[in-house]
C-alpha cells in the first residue's frame, strides 16, 4: 500500500503538469499553432478529395491514393507549418504533435492496404489490423510521453540464450517485424506489379500472366532473403540444408517441377491461350485460366476440368481456335435408294438456314454423297460457324429438325436398318410353316 505522502505527492505532480499543460496552450504561439493545426487538416482534406476524384479505378495504386491522400498531405503541410513556426523563433511543439499523430495515421493505412492486397478475404485480416493499429498509436503515446527510449532500453536488457548467442528480447521484436514488414512489401509490391501488367492491352494475355508470375516469385524471392538477413540468420549454416532440400525436390516433386516447367512453356509459346477451345483426350471446353501447375478447361456442359500442365505439353491437344475461330460442322443423313438423291442434296443445302445467324455464308453450306451403304446411301452436310464457344449442338439440333420436315414433304424417305432371312435347301419337316413365314417376314 502506498502512503499518504506519495500519493499526495503523485497528486500534485499531476495537477502541476495539467497546470503547465493548460498555461502552455493559453500562450498565443500554441493557440496561433492550433488554429494552424486546423486549416491544414481542413485544406489537406480538400485537397485530398480533389486529387482522390481522379483515382476511381479499382487498382492497387488507386486504393493506395486514396487512403493516404488525406493524412500523407496534412503531414507534408504540418512539416512546413513547423519549419515556419521555428524559423519565427517558436518550437512548434503543438505543430510537431499534430504531425507525429498524422503520421501514424498514414502508416496504418499504408498497411491496411497492403495486409487486404496480399491476404485478400482473410477472415483473420480484422483482428490483425486491430492490433497493428493498437501497437502502433501505443508506440506514438510513448513518444509523445517522452517514455520510448526508456522502454526500447528495457526491452533490449532484457537476454535471451540461444545457443552460444545471447539474443535481447528488443532484436527479436525488431527483427520479426522488419521480417514481416519486407516480405508483405514484396508481395504488395508484385501485386502492384501485376495489375500495371494485366492492364496493359499492347501485351498479349499469356505475356502478362508469365512476367506476374515471375515477379511474384522473384520479389517473394528477394522479400525473403532480405527477411532472413535482418533476423540475422547466417545463410553458410543453411548450405547443406538447401542442398538436401534441393534434392528432395527434385526426387519427390519431379511431378510438381513438371508441372510448373510446362505452364511456363505454354504461357510463352502461347500455343494454347485462354480463350480457345481445345480438346485433350476425353476432355473438350474452353480455356478459362492457366496458372503455373495446370489449366481450367469449362466443357459444355458447365463442368470446370483441370488439366495439368504436363498433360498439355506430352499430350495431342486440338485446338479449334488456334489460328482462326471458324469451325466447320458435319452432319451426317441416310437416304434410300429409290429417292431423287439431288433433290436430297439440294434440300440439304437449304436445311442449313435453320442454323440462324451463326452459320457463315461465306464459305456456303455443302452437301455431299459420302458413301453407298447397305441400308441407304449416306449424304452428309458441311458447314461452318464463327462462336464454336457456344457450343454445336442446338445448330444440329435445329438443322436435323429441319431436315426431317422437309424430307417429310418431299417424300424422301430416312431408311432403317433391314435384314432379309434365305433359307437355302429343303425344309426340315419338323419347322412349322408359320415360323418360315415369321423368319421371312423379319
Amino acid at each position: 500500500m502506498s502512503s499518504p505522502e506519495s500519493t499526495e505527492q503523485a497528486s500534485n505532480a499531476l495537477i502541476a503538469a495539467v497546470q503547465a499543460v493548460i498555461a502552455e496552450l493559453s500562450t498565443t504561439a500554441s493557440q496561433l499553432q492550433l488554429l494552424s493545426v486546423v486549416v491544414i487538416l481542413v485544406v489537406s482534406g480538400f485537397i485530398a478529395r480533389r486529387v482522390v476524384a481522379h483515382f476511381s479505378a479499382p487498382t492497387t495504386m488507386a486504393r493506395l491514393i486514396r487512403a493516404v491522400a488525406w493524412p500523407l498531405g496534412a503531414v507534408l503541410l504540418l512539416l512546413v507549418a513547423r519549419a515556419g513556426f521555428r524559423l519565427a523563433g517558436y518550437r512548434g511543439t503543438e505543430v510537431g504533435i499534430a504531425m507525429q499523430l498524422a503520421f501514424a495515421l498514414c502508416v496504418l493505412r499504408l498497411i491496411e492496404v497492403a495486409l487486404r492486397q496480399v491476404f485478400f478475404k482473410s477472415s483473420w485480416l480484422k483482428g490483425v489490423e486491430r492490433y497493428i493499429a493498437v501497437g502502433v498509436w501505443a508506440v506514438v503515446a510513448l513518444d509523445l510521453l517522452g517514455v520510448l527510449p526508456e522502454v526500447i532500453d528495457w526491452l533490449d536488457s532484457m537476454r535471451l540464450h540461444m545457443g552460444k548467442q545471447q539474443v535481447s528480447l528488443w532484436m527479436l521484436i525488431n527483427g520479426a517485424l522488419s521480417a514481416a514488414a519486407t516480405i508483405v512489401t514484396a508481395m504488395w509490391v508484385a501485386g502492384i506489379i501485376e495489375d500495371r501488367l494485366m492492364a496493359s492491352r499492347r501485351m498479349d494475355s499469356s505475356v502478362q500472366a508469365v512476367l506476374a508470375r515471375v515477379s511474384r516469385a522473384l520479389l517473394l524471392f528477394v522479400g525473403v532473403i532480405a527477411a532472413m538477413s535482418l533476423v540475422g540468420l547466417d545463410f553458410t549454416a543453411l548450405s547443406v540444408f538447401s542442398g538436401a532440400l534441393g534434392v528432395g525436390i527434385g526426387l519427390g516433386m519431379q511431378k510438381i517441377a513438371a508441372n510448373y516447367i510446362s505452364g511456363f512453356i505454354i504461357l510463352l509459346d502461347r500455343s494454347i491461350r485462354i480463350g480457345n477451345m481445345i480438346s485433350v483426350g476425353a476432355d473438350r471446353g474452353e480455356v478459362q485460366q492457366i496458372t503455373t501447375r495446370y489449366t481450367v478447361l469449362r466443357a459444355p456442359t458447365g463442368i470446370n476440368v483441370i488439366v495439368p500442365n504436363e498433360t498439355l505439353i506430352g499430350a495431342v491437344v486440338q485446338n479449334e481456335t488456334y489460328a482462326d475461330k471458324n469451325v466447320w460442322i458435319g452432319i451426317p443423313v441416310q437416304v434410300s435408294y429409290s429417292c431423287d438423291v439431288e433433290r436430297a442434296l439440294a434440300l440439304l443445302v437449304e436445311c442449313a438456314a435453320a442454323g440462324g445467324d451463326r452459320v457463315l455464308k461465306d464459305p456456303p453450306p455443302v452437301a455431299h454423297l459420302v458413301a453407298f451403304a447397305d441400308s441407304g446411301i449416306n449424304l452428309q452436310l458441311g458447314l461452318w460457324i464463327y462462336d464454336p464457344l457456344q457450343g454445336n449442338m442446338g445448330i444440329k439440333s435445329n438443322i436435323n429438325r429441319e431436315i426431317w420436315r422437309r424430307f417429310r414433304e418431299e417424300g424422301i424417305e430416312i431408311p432403317f436398318p433391314q435384314r432379309e432371312v434365305r433359307v437355302v435347301g429343303p425344309v426340315p419337316a419338323e419347322v412349322p410353316p408359320a415360323a418360315i413365314a415369321q423368319a421371312g417376314a423379319a
